[in-house]
């Protein structure tokens, strides 16, 4: 209770303070409750009750100023902070902080959200202390959250209500054992509040046209640091050289086609380890810890990030780790027209490998 006061405090705090000019944006504030999802059986023991929380967001709506904001249909972007209890000592509670976007459909009642960020969990795994929190292995996870509500805004003068489902995932992608990993889903309810009187108009200027581009060609530079599956093998960093070919369907999208090069020292560490504690495996130790992926993608831009879905196989793959088949969604940032930066998951299936940080040019 002490958590919901303080974001009401803030929520409250943001309307006396706020002035009579435009602003065009509101605040939402969402009570949740809901389920753990029993994705993996190792996380069963932690299981208990039905965690609940807050979620506190600000919203800058668009009106079309800019001409991605009329093809989207006139997003929301901000920022939000959740609170969860979850409802189990073992797990401790979860403090985040996102970016989001606001999709809108059926005239303007139906919201998807997405938001990405990172969270802060009070009570991570400990070999001494805390050694059942096969979840969480850090303090700092990777958080994301959909949200996907019936909106009805100025219900009441300013006030408007909203309702629907939200998934919450806390993970930290594996730089840390162990990671198990957690999945909400949860009703939400909540209240919104515009601080403005009343919405100006939406422009409608952009047309259906014809967009062309030539192929272009990208290579990118990613690293970063994870470990095993193994508790205590230490956090090894990695190195992944990207090349591929995109070609831009539309204004919105575009589809790629290219191939990655994997040098994953945890994976060094990991056949070594095999072949030393696990003789009936038959690992003996001289394997290739480097893998080649082909991979497929898609781009879908919006403003000037764009979010990527890429799906891999390794076609070189010395030693058996989690399948040949690899998934990458993530977000990219351009700086300019040709160079950008990159945050992505990598995994196979569920099963996060590493978050990515790249960069890149595209020629």
């Amino acid at each position: 209770m002490r958590q919901l006061l303080t974001c009401l405090l803030c929520l409250y705090f943001g309307f006396v303070f706020s002035q009579e000019k435009q602003n065009k944006s509101y605040f939402d504030v969402n009570y949740f409750t809901g389920n753990i999802a029993l994705h993996n059986d190792d996380i069963l023991h932690l299981i208990k009750g039905h965690p609940e929380g807050v979620i506190l967001s600000w919203n800058k709506k668009t009106f079309g100023e800019k001409d991605w904001e009329q093809r989207y249909g006139y997003p929301d972007w901000g920022v939000s902070f959740a609170y969860q209890d979850l409802k189990n000592e073992v797990l401790g509670d979860n403090y985040s902080l996102y970016a989001h976007y606001n999709f809108y459909f059926i005239k303007r009642h139906l919201m998807l959200r997405i938001g990405q960020g990172l969270a802060y969990n009070t009570n991570p795994y400990d070999k001494v202390d805390n050694h059942k929190n096969v979840a969480f292995g850090t303090s700092i996870l990777s958080a994301t959250y959909l949200m996907i509500n019936y909106k009805k805004e100025r219900l009441f003068d300013r006030f408007g209500i909203q309702a629907g489902l939200s998934l919450l995932h806390y993970s930290n992608a594996n730089i840390k054992a162990p990671n198990t990993s957690v999945n909400s889903i949860a009703f939400n309810i909540g209240v919104t509040y515009n601080l403005d009187e009343e919405n100006p108009e939406y422009i409608k200027t952009v047309t259906k046209e014809k967009f062309t581009q030539p192929i272009k060609y990208n290579l990118v530079f990613r690293s970063g640091i994870n470990e095993s599956d193994v508790v205590g093998s230490g956090q090894y960093p990695f190195y992944i050289l990207s090349a591929y070919a995109d070609k831009r369907l539309a204004r919105k999208s575009a589809v790629q086609l290219g191939a990655d090069v994997f040098f994953s020292m945890f994976l060094k560490e990991l056949i070594y380890y095999k072949s030393v504690s696990f003789p009936e495996e038959d690992v003996s130790g001289d394997e290739d810890y480097k893998r080649v992926g082909v991979f497929a993608g898609h781009e879908l831009f919006i403003n000037k990030m764009s979010l990527i879905t890429q799906i891999g196989y390794y076609v070189y793959y010395p030693y058996d780790f989690e399948g040949r088949t690899y998934l990458r969604i993530g977000m990219k940032r351009y700086f300019g027209e040709k160079i950008f930066g990159a945050i992505t998951l990598k995994s196979h299936g569920a099963k996060a490998e590493a978050v990515e940080f790249g960069v890149g040019i595209r020629l």
